[in-house]
């Protein structure tokens, strides 16, 4: 059976359509074009329905052929959205209050899909988290009343199940998946207290054993949580709205890792700067950061928060991974020159390097062999339009607005995981009438009267680094055991070869140095007394490093950092009594 084809829908001033996907995008034959202004639109998660709002009606169709399924009268709503299994739409529309009603009308509605019937109005007056969160099975549906966060069970908005009592919690992040549902909670912190996540497994939400994990920081005004698809893990990324040292207009960013086993750590990136993304590859087993003052690094990290592949540096502030995980493109948008690269994440090879000049969205079909790229307003009031892309390079279709006209948004129609399969990748560019876009290579900017001499190191403006994979010789093809067995190995045969590479202390020693002193006592008891008390200190001195970067030590590496002192001393005695 043939993959479906996705459809593309587009809000622009001349109305709403839905186009029948790449490479044509043609008009859907089955939706007839509004071409009244819309106020938003969404598709349903299995892109079986069509939802959009045109200022007069909100008009919920099926994708495939137009027909209606519910109308509803709301002509100021501003937002939309599904519930996972599309029994639910959720709409908003800005607080107001007037003479007839002081307190205002209740702004955020959910409305029974099927049957058009209203299933509970409530208060929204902040946009900020304007939606309801479910789980993918909707048994579990979260809602943040009040810095405090409400449960309802089975879509039943009448009674509150549960409620999580903290001091103000202002963001939270629900895992995907069904059962068991499993939450992510940000409080942040005052005076003096630090800020902190937790990790809560449902219907566990309260006593001190309750969270799966907990990270706490000091620099975080805002963070963005984002799970990975197996909701094993958490990647939370901590931002401040200034950075005190004056290095950066972007204030101050850190990413932490929380793991539900407990597991938490603070994502080491070697170069300083700005986080400009993050984004979990769809195998949930590693992630990508976009980082570092320009040209940004960008670097693959395993679960272990390891660097897997580093990119090098270049022009880049965003990445993004195809549905199926095996494309990731770099790209440079915003104030960058929409330069893309696009790799094979297997192989790490650099498939194409096409280039999207003014670019202000992008996003990936759900086939995972086609991109669109777009120019909207009101980020870009002229030459707006849209490009559908092949991921080899070629522009297959391009389309722009008529003079005096906007482009607002383009989506493409969503679809359940596995619809598509992954397909070989493929490094000859496709064929396309339009040709491609290929970034030519460009030369350093060289003040005039360096022109003439040949090019050094000091010359340039920025030092380039190359990508280079992390990843030791031979891990990629081991299994977990059989990794951690091979580790055993090479630390017991180092210990062995560093047990013989000691010298045997001599019968009658000659006249030595203090530091040479220190390293022999002639007694060959209480030097090796000394060995293995320096060989714990060194052990302690190795967790509190790890304890310095964020790690959450177990409780008898605890103890072991407490004998510090107590070790410290009987060296001393040894050393005293030598």
């Amino acid at each position: 059976m043939a993959p479906p084809i996705p459809l593309l829908a587009v809000r622009g001033s001349d109305g709403t359509s839905l186009l029948c996907g790449p490479p044509g995008c043609e008009p859907h034959l089955a939706f007839q074009r509004d071409s009244r202004l819309s106020r938003c639109f969404t598709f349903s998660r299995d892109g079986t329905l069509f939802c959009w709002c045109n200022g007069h009606n909100v008009s919920v169709v099926k994708s495939a052929d137009g027909s209606v399924v519910s109308n509803f009268d709301l002509p100021k709503t501003s937002l939309l959205d599904f519930s996972p299994l599309s029994s639910v739409l959720v709409t908003w529309q800005p607080y107001s209050k007037t003479q007839d009603s002081p307190q205002g009308d209740a702004n955020l509605q959910l409305w029974d899909v099927q049957s058009g019937q209203l299933i509970k109005a409530l208060y929204q007056k902040k946009v900020d988290s304007w939606c309801p969160s479910w789980s993918d099975d909707e048994q579990i549906c979260v809602r943040s009343v009040n810095n405090e966060l409400h449960f309802y069970e089975n879509n039943d908005f009448n009674s509150i199940a549960n409620k999580l009592h903290m001091q103000k919690v202002s963001h939270f992040a629900v895992s995907p998946g069904g059962q068991p549902c499993k939450l992510a909670v940000y409080v942040p912190g005052s005076k003096g207290a630090p800020s902190f996540v937790r990790l809560y497994q449902y219907p566990v939400l309260g006593g001190p054993t309750a969270a799966l994990a907990n990270k706490s920081f000091f620099k975080a005004d805002r963070v963005s949580m984002q799970w990975n698809q197996k909701a094993s893990a958490v990647l939370v990324t901590a931002s401040t709205e200034v950075d005190k040292t004056g290095a950066s207009y972007y204030g101050e960013q850190t990413l932490h890792y929380l793991g539900v086993n407990g597991e938490t750590a603070l994502v080491q990136l070697p170069k300083s700067g700005p986080i400009y993304d993050v984004v979990w590859s769809p195998n949930a087993a590693e992630f990508c950061v976009v980082y570092g003052f320009m040209p940004a690094k960008v670097t693959v990290f395993n679960l272990k928060c390891d660097p897997v592949f580093d990119f090098g540096t270049g022009p880049r502030n965003a990445a993004y991974y195809s549905p199926q995980g095996h494309i990731l493109v770099l790209a440079g948008f915003g104030n960058l020159r929409g330069q893309m690269e696009v790799w094979d994440v297997k192989k790490y090879k650099q498939v194409s390097k096409p280039q999207a000049p003014d670019a202000t969205h992008f996003s990936w079909c759900p086939d995972g062999e086609h991109v669109v790229t777009a120019t909207c307003s009101p980020r870009l009031r002229v030459s707006n339009g849209y490009k559908i892309w092949h991921y080899t390079g070629p522009v297959l279709h391009k389309w722009d607005v008529a003079a005096g006209a906007e482009l607002w948004e383009v989506r493409w129609q969503s679809f359940p995981d596995g619809s598509f399969p992954e397909r070989a990748i493929k490094y000859q560019a496709a064929s396309s009438e339009l040709g491609t876009t290929q970034a030519p290579p460009k030369q350093a900017y060289r003040p005039p009267a360096l022109r003439h001499l040949p090019a050094t190191a000091s010359t340039k403006l920025h030092e380039e680094e190359p990508p280079q994979n992390m990843r030791p010789a031979g891990e990629k093809n081991l299994s977990k055991s059989a990794l951690k067995n091979q580790k055993k190995r090479e630390a017991k045969k180092a210990a062995k070869q560093e047990a013989k590479s000691e010298p045997d202390p001599p019968s009658d020693p000659a006249p030595v140095s203090n530091s040479q002193s220190e390293a022999s006592s002639g007694d060959p008891e209480t030097d090796k007394k000394i060995k293995n008390l320096k060989k714990k200190l060194k052990a302690i001195e190795e967790l509190k490093e790890q304890q310095a970067a964020g790690k959450g030590l177990q409780k008898n590496q605890l103890e072991k950092v407490q004998k510090e002192e107590q070790l410290l001393k009987e060296l001393e005695e040894l050393q005293i009594g030598q």
